[in-house]
């Protein structure tokens, strides 16, 4: 059990060791290890094979420091401000500690504010009721629902063909916007895994005095992202993506605006006072945080963005684009397997590939990987149906109606040489018929 002190203020500070060392974010580590790396699972047959996990894109394993940050904060855990106890005060400390470390993780500037939220999605629907009235918003078909539909006014871009036609797109449909705007995109594909032209695409938004918001729900699992040298406004993303699972995800931003819009939800914490008629906070974090918040996902995020930040981004996507090149290499020798890309083979991008195997649907395809081989992929349209079919084609049937879709194979802390070759091999077996 570790020991906890107190600040000479009277502040909880964080727990230490019984050894006196230092919390999780002042040691250097080598790359964490994740839950579940040892998992069997059943195949044809009757056998149990070590789980092949090539599904990070939808959900990434917990990181064993963030498991351990949970049991550690589960044992005083209580109700977060306005409690005198003890158990309230710390869990109170560990709250905001953790919304201190998810916005340095991102490179927030000093006054912007971070509410916690469920996902990415939740956090896209909370920046869409923050809007001023009349606010129009620019967004791509090549987005993930959670940043293409919840927008009451959308001007809606198709997928562009190059990444200097995005910024042009951008910069021609901002330009026609009277009043209010904001420019919606993704930073990383969860498509395909290219990366966006952000901070080119934050440049033409400002220029037009509008604002942009990044959904980088697939990009902080992967890269370091600076909101502040990239200059943008917003930023949206997942604990479960950050290999975090604990139903926490944030958006970091400007105050202004969610410190001017009615509450998300009107409760507990977002008030001031109360008499015929509610006085709303004019703090953001707590005005668009309602009730009893989940205070074990924001310790989980917290934790996973301390063990990433430990490990450094060097380590990490050395290996990852090591990993990746042998995947879509293995992926290109196969006949009859596409691999799926907006900008072609060179573009870069994080550990993401979508792809079909001719003469196979994608659900063929992924549950011949599972019940024979123990590997786990995502068939789908991934949540970007206007994209997938974009990518597709009509000449890969049935995408005219809908119902074409692809195979998702994604990789992450974790992942290994052994599941990328099983994964090529079992192909390689299929395709073959």
């Amino acid at each position: 059990m570790s020991a906890v002190t107190c600040t000479p203020a009277g502040t909880i500070a964080e727990p230490i060791g019984r050894d006196g060392s230092a919390p999780f974010a002042a040691r250097a580590r080598e790359i964490p290890a994740v839950l579940g790396a040892d998992l069997e699972v059943p195949v044809r047959g009757g056998r149990l094979v070590r789980y092949a996990n090539l599904d990070y894109a939808a959900s990434a394993p917990c990181l064993e420091p963030v498991n351990a940050a949970v049991a550690a904060a589960l044992p005083a855990y209580s109700s977060v401000h306005r409690g005198a106890g003890y158990a309230s005060q710390l869990t109170t400390a560990r709250y905001e500690q953790a919304r201190h470390t998810v916005k340095a993780f991102v490179g927030s500037r000093p006054d912007d504010a971070l509410i916690f939220t469920r996902n990415t999605t939740d956090a896209m629907n909370l920046l869409a009721r923050c809007l001023p009235e009349d606010t129009t918003v620019v967004v791509f078909d090549s987005e993930h629902h959670a940043s293409l539909l919840p927008w009451p006014r959308a001007v809606r871009l198709a997928p562009p063909a190059f990444p200097g036609e995005a910024i042009r797109a951008a910069d021609e449909a901002l330009a026609a916007v009277e009043g209010p705007a904001l420019l919606v995109v993704t930073a990383a594909s969860n498509v395909t895994g290219e990366l966006w032209p952000i901070a080119g695409l934050a440049h033409v938004a400002h220029r037009h005095g509008a604002r942009i918001a990044v959904d980088a729900a697939q990009l902080v699992p992967h890269r370091r992202l600076n909101l502040t040298a990239l200059d943008l406004d917003y930023v949206a993303f997942s604990g479960h993506k950050l290999y975090a699972p604990f139903g926490a995800g944030a958006l970091v931003g400007r105050r202004d605006w969610l410190a001017e819009a009615e509450p998300y939800l009107r409760g507990g914490g977002a008030v001031t006072a109360v008499g015929d008629e509610a006085e709303w906070s004019d703090d953001p974090e707590a005005r668009q945080e309602a009730g009893t918040p989940n205070v074990l996902g924001a310790v989980a995020l917290a934790a996973a963005c301390d063990a990433l930040t430990a490990t450094g981004w060097t380590p990490l996507v050395r290996e990852e684009e090591r990993l990746l090149a042998r995947l879509r290499a293995g992926l290109a020798s196969i006949q009859g397997v596409r691999e799926l890309s907006l900008w072609g083979p060179d573009h870069p991008r994080v550990g993401i590939v979508s792809f079909t195997v001719e003469g196979r649907t994608a659900r063929e395809v992924a549950e011949f990987l599972s019940s024979e081989h123990g590997i786990g992929v995502r068939d789908g349209k991934f949540c970007a149906h206007p994209f997938v079919r974009h990518l597709l084609g009509t000449a890969d049937g049935g995408c005219a109606d809908g119902t074409a879709s692809a195979v998702r194979a994604s990789i992450g802390v974790g992942s290994t040489e052994e599941h990328v070759d099983r994964l090529i091999e079992a192909l390689r077996d299929l395709a073959a018929g």
